[in-house]
């Protein structure tokens, strides 16, 4: 029996908002039965009204805010315009009336999150982000309530399914960087200013919230190191392939004794870690709980539908919630306040090529630089040779970023060094 209807109000048509939009629409007769009530989408924002009346009955389109923060019958808004403003305000402004939010907007939350779920608990409302990480997969729900028995010290994972799918045609494919790249952009998977995704700061925009509720305690996206992947070569990836590794671009977040480590970059992760084996546009996650043990969870990271899929498990949520008179129930899990490391206290081991004058001495020059700032060798391999020089790859046992930077200063400005030509941080 159909109880009332819960009205819903969608900020933007884009991508993710069409998503939810069909998702709802084709759902609708089956809603009733798992929330116990109607969903009904009331009211739509867009910017241009005309561009989309074939889609949305006429009376549902609005172009202005008040249209929807003004009526009392919207209880939940949804979120899925993207960017900071006017998103922020919206929120801020929807929360304050006592509506419920659900927005799949990362770069804000990333930023802003722990300051709006603090105003969604004034308000006893629920703020949910599901789709803010990993699309389509079940990660922030499982780390709030299903893991909440856990103390988690370690959440890694393949979170940007472009820099993904690049990493995954150098590697099957031979191709080179570019290559790939301009692949990724005539399939559609990478924008046409890709740097947010290349340069890692999609990624660490997402470990910043994955963090957050791991570790209950507030990481923000600047707290976030990112280092992303335009300087790995196809010989790079040939080379890690001779020491049973991949590359992938990696967010690792560690709960350490002496504070949170949080870093995006390129790993070199062994052939039979499952994050290797997560290839294309799939995203996957991996977690590490004192209870749990090692957990991964696996699937398509952005798209219309997935994305639109994590939205509205999210509506149905708030919804059951206002059903049941229990919004609220889970709010900010900040109640912790753990220092963030930085970057060069993190401990990691090396991969490092180099082209170096092929004399006498050279590698003895090396390893005498590498000793004095503490920095051990566990490989080093020529790889090729003309004339005048030599391909090498030095890899390291681990060591603190800081005494291995502080070898390459050195080594960078010696006369038989003609390039480091690649760095990457190798996964243990």
């Amino acid at each position: 029996m159909i109880q009332n209807i819960r009205k819903v109000a969608l900020l933007g048509m884009g991508t993710v908002g069409g998503g939810v939009y069909k998702i709802i629409e084709k759902q609708k007769n089956e809603l009733v039965y798992k929330i116990g009530a109607e969903l009904e989408i009331s009211k739509v924002l867009v910017r241009n009204k005309g561009k989309y009346a074939n889609l949305v009955a006429p009376e549902k389109l609005t172009d202005q805010w008040r249209d929807i923060i003004e009526d009392d019958s919207i209880e939940i808004v949804v979120e899925v315009m993207g960017g900071i403003e006017p998103a922020a305000t919206y929120i801020k402004e929807a929360l304050q009336k006592g509506k419920h939010v659900v927005t799949a907007n990362k770069d804000l939350i990333a930023v802003q999150g722990h300051e709006m779920l603090e105003l969604a608990k004034t308000n006893h409302c629920d703020l949910l982000f599901e789709a803010a990480v990993a699309g389509g997969i079940p990660i922030i729900r499982p780390l709030n309530q299903c893991l909440a028995g856990n103390e988690i010290t370690e959440v890694m994972g393949i979170i940007n399914g472009t820099t993904n799918f690049i990493l995954t045609k150098m590697s099957e494919e031979g191709m080179d960087f570019a290559e790939a790249l301009q692949l990724a952009t005539d399939l559609g998977y990478a924008e046409a200013d890709p740097t947010a995704d290349i340069e890692g700061h999609d990624a660490g925009r997402k470990l910043a919230i994955l963090a957050s509720l791991a570790f209950n305690s507030p990481v923000t996206f600047q707290n976030v190191y990112t280092e992303g992947i335009s300087k790995i070569s196809a010989k790079d990836i040939r080379y890690a392939h001779e020491l049973g590794c991949e590359i992938k671009l990696l967010g690792i977040a560690k709960n350490t004794e002496d504070g949170i480590e949080v870093k995006v970059h390129p790993t070199m992760i062994p052939q039979n870690h499952p994050l290797a084996s997560v290839n294309d546009s799939y995203n996957a996650v991996f977690i590490h709980g004192d209870a749990v043990g090692d957990a991964m969870f696996y699937g398509r990271g952005a798209g219309e539908l997935p994305t639109g899929s994590a939205v509205v498990g999210d509506i149905l949520d708030v919804a059951r919630n206002i059903q049941f008179h229990c919004t609220g129930r889970i709010g900010s899990s900040c109640y912790k306040n753990i220092p963030i490391k930085d970057i060069k206290e993190t401990k990691s081991s090396y991969y490092v090529r180099m082209k170096l004058e092929d004399r006498a001495g050279t590698l003895a020059a090396l390893a005498g630089v590498f000793g004095s700032n503490n920095v051990s060798i566990s490989m080093l391999l020529q790889k090729t040779k003309d004339e005048k020089t030599a391909d090498v790859v030095i890899v390291t046992y681990d060591v603190l970023e800081k005494q291995f930077m502080d070898s390459i200063i050195v080594i960078s400005n010696m006369s038989m060094v003609k390039e480091i030509s690649s760095i990457i941080r190798v996964y243990h």
